[in-house]
């Protein structure tokens, strides 16, 4: 966890707001598109095949002012949705950064939701932290856009270059390139009843009458060797072939 966020405010540590970040070790506020490519160790399966950033405001216990440390984070690179042809996907480019969502948001609509997983409960999504019962977890769930305007790999707003498909119509003229849905899911256990309605986003700036959760963004930074995304999306995003978070398609795994 750090005040860092390369994204907006590059080259400026300990400017942001907390977040709570995965998969590249070494990324800080002064990382850019090179040091995150070719340096820093990784969380993620595979190691330092796949050096990209991965980043979300940290949850908070508003008891004590305590940040809650995640137990899981899953992050999937989909397709198929919204009128999107899997055979049409692209290679993700390198040095592509992103931002779904907006820290500044105070309502319940954007590009997320959260859910209750556990023994016989049953995964309804909604757009306010849940209050979970004890022993199950609460997962906040992200959506990326997934269609890229194909010269850009950033923008002033870190949004612009890219944007969500039109259902059943697939990506906009201004946007005709698309890449593989990136998903966020960060896994929170409860582990003491009512906890859930403690907690609060450290960018959640609104009143204690609403939920917490609405101000939900995530930031992502490419950092995956080239050779492998090309060989993923080759060998599983294009022909829409589950391979789960380990398998490349062609026999080979990553660890």
């Amino acid at each position: 966890m750090a005040f860092d966020d390369p994204i907006v405010y590059p080259g400026q540590p300990g400017r942001s707001h907390l977040h709570t970040f995965f998969g590249n070790t070494g990324v800080t506020g002064n990382s850019t598109a090179a040091t995150i490519a070719n340096s820093g160790n990784s969380t993620c399966r595979g190691g330092i095949v796949n050096r990209s950033s991965y980043w979300v405001p940290s949850m908070i216990d508003t008891r004590d002012g305590t940040p809650l440390r995640p137990s899981e984070s899953h992050f999937y690179y989909k397709t198929g949705y919204y009128g999107v042809v899997p055979s049409s996907v692209q290679v993700l480019p390198a040095g592509l950064r992103m931002i779904a969502g907006d820290a500044k948001n105070t309502t319940s609509s954007g590009p997320f939701a959260y859910s209750c997983h556990g023994d016989n409960i049953a995964a309804q999504q909604g757009p306010g932290i849940p209050n979970c019962p004890v022993g199950s977890e609460v997962w906040q769930h992200i959506y990326f856009p997934q269609c890229w305007d194909g010269v850009n790999l950033d923008s002033p707003d870190h949004k612009s270059h890219m944007a969500y498909p039109t259902a059943g119509r697939g990506c906009p003229a201004s946007h005709p390139v698309p890449l593989p849905e990136i998903t966020f899911n960060i896994v929170y256990p409860v582990t003491e009843a009512n906890a859930p309605l403690r907690w609060r986003l450290s960018s959640d700036n609104y009143g204690s009458n609403l939920p917490g959760g609405y101000s939900a963004h995530g930031d992502w930074f490419n950092g995956w060797r080239a050779d492998i995304m090309d060989t993923f999306v080759r060998n599983c995003d294009r022909p829409a072939m589950d391979c789960g978070s380990h398998m490349l398609g062609d026999g080979r795994v990553i660890y």
